[in-house]
C-alpha cells in the first residue's frame, strides 16, 4: 500500500512564502474600515499593535468595551446636603448623559458601521440594534395628550433597528480576496506486472508537489483566480529522459456574468443599503433621544407640579388648624355652638388626607424621575434616600407665537426624525429592487483561461542522445523561466448559460417587492397628512391649556376673595364656620387645578415641540455630545437653595 507523509523542501518553500509575503504586502495596502474610536462611549478597539500588525490586523478579534455603569460626576455636582437640585436644563443634561435608554441606543450606530464593514466584503446584512423605547409615565398624568403621534417606517424588509435588511436577488459574492496554498511529499512503491514500460518490477516515486492561488470577486460580476503549481517528481526507472524532473504551470481564469449578476448597481447595493442603514442608525438614536428627553421633562414638570400641590395642600392644613383653634375659643366664649369644633375637626383631617396624598405622589414621581437619570438605578447610585428639590416655577408667556400651520407644517415635515428615516428607506428599498430584478434574468457566463507550462531536471541515462532535451535541463530557476516566457501555453474560452423555463420565484420576488414599494410609498404620504394632524393637534392643545389656565386662575382667585369674604363674616358672626370650612375646601381644591393646568399647559408644549421636530434645539442638545455621553454645559445651582418640600417623617403635617 501507498504510504504518504507531508514535508517541505527548500525551493516549492521559499516560493510559497515569497509569494504569500508579496500578497499579504498587497493586501496591507488596501483600505480598510477605520477603527471605531468614540471615546467615551461604547467603542471598539483592535488591540495593542506589534510589528506584524500589518500582517496579523485581519485576524485579530477586535475588542468591545465593557457596558459603562458608573454616572457622570454632573450627579454629584447637583448635590447638596442629601438634596437633589434640578433644573429642566440639569433633567436634560443627566438625562442625555446618564439615561439607560439613551446608553442602549449608543451602540445603535457602532453595529450598523460594523455591518457595512461585513457588507463591503460581500457578506450578506444582519438586523441589529434595538426599537426605540418608550418613556417613562407620571405617577400621575391628567388633561391633554403628551406625546405627538408615533409614525411608522414602512414593514418592507425593516429589521430590529429601523433598517432594511432584505436578501433577495443574485447572491453576492466575497469581496475579500482569498490566498490559498499547499504542499505534499509522496513516497510511493508500487509492483509493477510489465516491465518493459518501467524498466524495474518495482517502481519507486518520491513526488514533492506545491500549489498557490490568489482568488478575488469584483463588484462588477467577475471571478477571477490565479494558480501556480509545481512537482517535482524522482523515480527509480531507467526509461525517463529527465530523472528527477519538476512541472509546474501559472493558470489564469476569468468568469463574467453577463446576464443575471452584472454590474456595480446589483452587487454593491448591500453596501449602499447598508450606508443608508447606518444613517438610519443615527437618526434612532436622535429619535430615542427626542423620546426619552421628552418623557424625562414632562416627569420633571409634573414633579414641579407636584411640589407646589404640597404646598398648597399644607396651606390648606394650616387654614384649616388655624380655624379649628379659632373656633375652640369661641365655643369656650359661647358664641359659636360646640358641633362647629367637629366640623372644623374633619376638615382639618380632611385637608392632613390630602396632604398625605400630594406628599405622596411627591415621592413616587421623585423616585420615577431619579431611576430616569441614572444608569444603574436608584440605590447603586446611592440616592435612595436622596430627595429631588425643582429650581424651576411654571411661568405662562403672556403670548402664543403666531406662525401660519402650512409653515410649521413645511418645518415638520423637514425635521422630524420618523418621516427622514421612512425616506431612507424607501430609497433603500428600490436600491434592493435593482438587484431583484436582476434575478428575473437567465444566468450567462463568459469564461477565459490561460496556461504557461514549464518543464525541467535532471537528464537521465534515456535523454543522453537527445539533443533537443537540453533546453528542459535545470532546477527550479528554468522552470520558472519556461512559465514567465510563456514557451508552452494553453488558451481555453466559452460561455455557459442556464435558463430556468417557469421563473416563478424570481418573478414572485421582484412583484411582491413592487407591491411593498408601493405600499411604502403611500405609507409616507400618510406619515406626511399624520405630521399634518399632530400640527393642529398641538395647536389646539395649546390654546385648550392655556383657557383652563386661565380658567382655572380665575376660579382660584375668586375662591380667594370668597374665603376672604366669608372670614370677615364670621369674624363679625354673620357666617357659620361650616361656611368657612366649605370656602377652604373649595380653595385647596382650586389651587390644586390651576398648577394641574399650568402643568398641563407644559405639557402641550413639550408635546408641540416634539410635533414640530425642534425638542433638541429647543433645549440646545449637540448630537456629537449625546453620542459622547457628556454634555460640556456645566450646571450651576442657586446660593440659597429652596428646602425640600416633603419630608419622610411627617413633620410636615
Amino acid at each position: 500500500m501507498p504510504r504518504t507523509t507531508t514535508c517541505l523542501t527548500r525551493a516549492p518553500f521559499r516560493a510559497f512564502t515569497a509569494f504569500c509575503l508579496t500578497l499579504s504586502l498587497a493586501m496591507a495596502q488596501t483600505p480598510q474600515s477605520a477603527v471605531l474610536q468614540v471615546d467615551p462611549a461604547p467603542r471598539l478597539t483592535n488591540g495593542a499593535a506589534d510589528k506584524f500588525d500589518w500582517f496579523t490586523r485581519p485576524y485579530r478579534a477586535r475588542k468591545v468595551a465593557p457596558i459603562r455603569l458608573n454616572n457622570t460626576s454632573r450627579l454629584d455636582s447637583l448635590m447638596r446636603a442629601g438634596n437633589l437640585y434640578l433644573s429642566a436644563a440639569d433633567v436634560v443634561a443627566l438625562t442625555v448623559e446618564n439615561n439607560i435608554d439613551i446608553e442602549i441606543q449608543r451602540y445603535g450606530p457602532l453595529l450598523a458601521r460594523e455591518i457595512l464593514r461585513r457588507a463591503k466584503a460581500g457578506g450578506a446584512l444582519r438586523s441589529a440594534g434595538l426599537g426605540v423605547a418608550t418613556g417613562p409615565q407620571s405617577v400621575s398624568l391628567q388633561g391633554v395628550s403628551t406625546a405627538a403621534s408615533t409614525l411608522s417606517l414602512g414593514t418592507a424588509g425593516v429589521g430590529s433597528g429601523g433598517g432594511i435588511v432584505t436578501q433577495l436577488g443574485p447572491v453576492i459574492q466575497s469581496f475579500d480576496p482569498v490566498v490559498s496554498g499547499s504542499m505534499n511529499f509522496a513516497h510511493t512503491t508500487t509492483p509493477q506486472s510489465n516491465t518493459v514500460l518501467t524498466g524495474t518490477t518495482a517502481l519507486v516515486q518520491d513526488t514533492r508537489s506545491f500549489s498557490t492561488a490568489y482568488a478575488q470577486n469584483f463588484n462588477f460580476g467577475m471571478t477571477a483566480n490565479l494558480q501556480f503549481q509545481s512537482q517535482r517528481i524522482k523515480t527509480n526507472s531507467q526509461f525517463f529522459a529527465l530523472n528527477p524532473y519538476t512541472n509546474g504551470a501559472l493558470t489564469l481564469n476569468v468568469t463574467q456574468n453577463l446576464l443575471q449578476g452584472f454590474g456595480r448597481t446589483v452587487n454593491t447595493r448591500n453596501i449602499k443599503v447598508q450606508n443608508n442603514n447606518v444613517k438610519i442608525s443615527e437618526l434612532q438614536f436622535k429619535r430615542q433621544l427626542i423620546t426619552t428627553i421628552t418623557a424625562v421633562l414632562n416627569l420633571y414638570w409634573d414633579l414641579v407640579a407636584f411640589a407646589e400641590d404640597v404646598n398648597a395642600r399644607r396651606a390648606g392644613v394650616a387654614t384649616a388648624r388655624q380655624l379649628v383653634d379659632e373656633t375652640k375659643r369661641r365655643v369656650d366664649l359661647g358664641s359659636v355652638a360646640e358641633i362647629e369644633v367637629t366640623r372644623g375637626e374633619s376638615q382639618l383631617y380632611a385637608s392632613q388626607q390630602d396632604l398625605v396624598i400630594a406628599e405622596t405622589n411627591y415621592l413616587q414621581q421623585e423616585m420615577v424621575l431619579k431611576n430616569t437619570l441614572v444608569r444603574n438605578g436608584v440605590a447603586a447610585a446611592g440616592l435612595t434616600n436622596v430627595h429631588i428639590i425643582p429650581l424651576d416655577k411654571f411661568t405662562m408667556p403672556a403670548t402664543e407665537e403666531v406662525r401660519p400651520v402650512e409653515d410649521l407644517v413645511g418645518e415638520a415635515l423637514s425635521k422630524r426624525v420618523e418621516v427622514e428615516q421612512a425616506r431612507i428607506n424607501l430609497q433603500s428599498n428600490e436600491i434592493n429592487l435593482k438587484g431583484i430584478r436582476s434575478g428575473l434574468r437567465p444566468t450567462l457566463q463568459a469564461f477565459a483561461g490561460a496556461t504557461n507550462n514549464g518543464l525541467a531536471g535532471d537528464i537521465g541515462a534515456a535523454g543522453l542522445n537527445n539533443p533537443g532535451l537540453l533546453y528542459l535541463a535545470g532546477g527550479y530557476g528554468n522552470l520558472l523561466a519556461q512559465v514567465f516566457r510563456r514557451n508552452y501555453p494553453n488558451y481555453s474560452a466559452g460561455f455557459s448559460v442556464n435558463v430556468p423555463i417557469r421563473n416563478r420565484a424570481a418573478q414572485s420576488d421582484y412583484a411582491t417587492s413592487m407591491l411593498e414599494l408601493r405600499q411604502n410609498e403611500l405609507d409616507l404620504k400618510r406619515n406626511e397628512s399624520q405630521i399634518r394632524l399632530d400640527i393642529h393637534n398641538a395647536l389646539i392643545g395649546l390654546r385648550q391649556a392655556r383657557a383652563r389656565y386661565e380658567a382655572a386662575t380665575k376660579s382660584r382667585v375668586l375662591q380667594e376673595q370668597t374665603l376672604a369674604a366669608d372670614r370677615r363674616k364670621y369674624e363679625l358672626g354673620a357666617a357659620t364656620p361650616f361656611q368657612v370650612v366649605q370656602d377652604q375646601r373649595d380653595l385647596a381644591n382650586a389651587r390644586s387645578t390651576e398648577t394641574q393646568a399650568m402643568a398641563n399647559y407644559t405639557h402641550a408644549r413639550i408635546s408641540f415641540e416634539q410635533a414640530l421636530g425642534v425638542t433638541l434645539d429647543t433645549y440646545n442638545v449637540s448630537i456629537a455630545e449625546a453620542l459622547d455621553g457628556h454634555v460640556a454645559k456645566a450646571s450651576e445651582i442657586p446660593v440659597n437653595p429652596p428646602a425640600a418640600p416633603v419630608t419622610i417623617d411627617g413633620g410636615n403635617r
